[in-house]
């Protein structure tokens, strides 16, 4: 496996990163759904303060990520997918992107004003403020958290259903390009780009 992207497939670093992302974000959003529903023990304030550090290790990831794409490209649309299609993937791509900068720093700014004093990013060191605190853009930062994490789940369905559906229906390498290559995906040649030399040798053995 290559590290850089090619004009075919993902590399390794860009895998890396997708996948790292995606599993944080289902355990952000997991605790995010169920840390309202914990009794106010010390326990819910450790819950609290791991949601929002995963959160801000999200963003420090989509920043090296973005940083890795703009230095190793990305690969080029699955031969034959119509324009249109390719259009609305790239469109929905850097959505994703601005959502997955726009969540942390939502919460991260409804943290900074709601006044609670400084947590500390894994127990490691505080987290620096990115406001004084301010009754409305507490209100204001923690809404629109709300909103995104509806707007980002709409927009994950959409991804994900697009890639089972040219996996499944179109049977092209979209979804294959992002996950390492194994032997399924070194196998792709179609028959009949295959050398001609290389024919089914007839077997005269005996059963």
């Amino acid at each position: 496996m290559t590290l850089k992207n090619t004009d075919e497939r993902w590399g390794g670093v860009s895998q890396t990163f997708h996948w790292l992302i995606v599993v944080l974000i289902l355990a952000i959003a997991t605790i995010g759904l169920t840390m309202g529903e914990l009794p106010k023990t010390p326990k819910y304030f450790w819950v609290y303060t791991l949601h929002k550090s995963l959160g801000l290790t999200v963003l420090t990831l989509a920043v090296l990520r973005l940083a890795w794409r703009l230095y190793a490209g990305a690969p080029q649309p699955v031969p034959g997918t119509p324009s249109w299609q390719a259009r609305i993937a790239n469109v929905t791509h850097w959505l994703l992107y601005g959502l997955i900068f726009a969540m942390p720093l939502s919460g991260w700014l409804y943290d900074s004003s709601s006044g609670l004093r400084p947590f500390r990013w894994f127990g490691l060191f505080d987290v620096p403020k990115l406001s004084p605190p301010n009754k409305s853009l507490s209100e204001l930062s923690h809404d629109t958290h709300e909103t995104l994490f509806l707007v980002l789940v709409v927009l994950v369905v959409l991804h994900a259903s697009a890639a089972i559906y040219h996996h499944v229906f179109q049977n092209d390498a979209t979804l294959l390009r992002m996950l390492p290559k194994g032997r399924r995906n070194q196998d792709q040649t179609p028959p009949d780009q295959l050398p001609q030399d290389r024919t089914p040798k007839e077997s005269n053995d005996v059963a």
